[in-house]
């Protein structure tokens, strides 16, 4: 695979980081603390300019076509930034939405790439393993339609979103829905959660009432819609965790260099140099895993499923290393609240155990494994 990115690749990573630098501070991200505002909405309305949830809705759709490496670019400088915004769940819904049969996929479609709609999805269920298996959610048929009964947890932006796609089990069989936020008998209480400048929330559906066009894919259809959303959610989650990545690296090279001890900087001394160096390797080796991953969704040539565990099991354990180094080498100042550094770790753990943990993406390569030499 090529991992060399194209002239109009550059341009929007270029575009991307230079609308990030001009409006997404940190001092904004700190405003957001407590708030209740969710996300930045004047930074959403500027990459919705820039065409950032459209990057990967066919043309045909009204989108601008792209691949989800492009999404995983865009992510990583998000994750540089430490932005606010619903980009991973509205791009992940709207992937989606652009891989069903549903009567209302144009019109959804068109919204989200217009900005007019968020979208989310609303998939892990409390003390429930990752994945189809952990899905308890009911549906079942009723007057023509469906209800709903049941709840989800760490739901990203839920309480911004205007539409969220819940997963659930349906005649005994997988099943996805589109479901209102403003549907009766849906409650969504927004979480105190280690990451201050996200928003997560429990989501209560009780008794919802849904018709019949709201069954997105059922069966073998909703088991490869939701095996293919789980991909991507985890690339995307790794992408931003890169961006982390690049960014902790980028200050603890600037301070160690500016910080001095015994008439030296800190940065000459040997020890500190190997941190570092083992900084930037769990940096590059992260960045080519989630590239790799990204890649490999949208190729017929390389198994995604297992490109993306390598991806989440690595760099989720690899970023929050490179976490423990920059917070160390930062010394007594890094565990202060008025430094930026606290922000990044936090949003770090976070992701690393969001769209299974590395310890869940190493069972199911062993498991792979496992089949193989059966």
């Amino acid at each position: 695979m090529d991992f060399e990115p194209t002239a109009e690749q550059k341009g929007l990573v270029d575009s991307t980081r230079s609308l990030l630098t001009a409006q997404a501070s940190l001092e904004r991200a700190r405003d957001l603390i407590d708030g209740p505002a969710g996300f930045d909405a004047e930074l959403w309305r500027r990459g919705v300019e820039l065409g950032w949830p459209a990057l990967a809705v066919p043309e045909d759709d009204g989108g601008l076509g792209q691949r989800s490496i492009d999404l995983a670019l865009v992510a990583v400088e998000l994750g540089r930034s430490l932005a606010s915004t619903p980009f991973i769940p509205t791009v992940v819904a709207a992937d989606a939405l652009t891989r069903c049969d549903s009567e209302r996929k144009a019109k959804l479609l068109q919204s989200i790439c217009e900005g007019a709609l968020i979208a989310s999805w609303a998939h892990a269920e409390y003390g429930r393993p990752w994945g189809a298996a952990g899905v308890t959610t009911a549906a079942r048929a009723q007057d023509g339609g469906y209800v709903l009964d049941g709840s989800k947890v760490s739901v990203p932006d839920a309480d911004s979103a205007q539409l969220l796609i819940v997963d659930a089990v349906l005649d005994g069989a997988p099943a996805r829905f589109l479901v209102p936020t403003d549907s009766a008998g849906v409650r969504i209480d927004r979480q105190q959660t280690l990451d201050i400048t996200r928003s997560y929330c429990d989501v209560t559906l009780a008794d919802v009432a849904v018709d019949a066009a709201a069954l997105l894919a059922r069966g073998a259809a909703a088991s490869r819609s939701l095996e293919r959303t789980m991909q991507l959610g985890a690339v995307l989650t790794c992408a931003e965790l890169v961006g982390i990545g690049q960014r902790l690296l980028e200050m603890t090279v600037t301070y160690v260099k500016e910080r001095e001890q015994f008439g030296r900087p800190v940065g000459s001394f040997q020890a500190v140099k190997h941190k570092c160096a083992d900084m930037r390797i769990w940096v590059q080796a992260s960045t080519a895993a989630t590239y790799f991953a990204a890649l490999a969704l949208d190729s017929e040539h390389h198994d995604a499923d297992r490109a993306t565990s390598i991806a989440k099991a690595y760099v989720s354990d690899a970023i929050n290393r490179v976490a423990g180094h920059a917070l160390q080498l930062h010394g007594g100042i890094g565990f202060t609240w008025e430094h930026d550094l606290h922000l990044y770790m936090r949003r770090a753990r976070v992701n690393s155990v969001l769209c299974g943990d590395a310890r869940h993406h190493r069972e199911r390569l062993c498991a792979t494994l496992e089949d193989q030499f059966a």
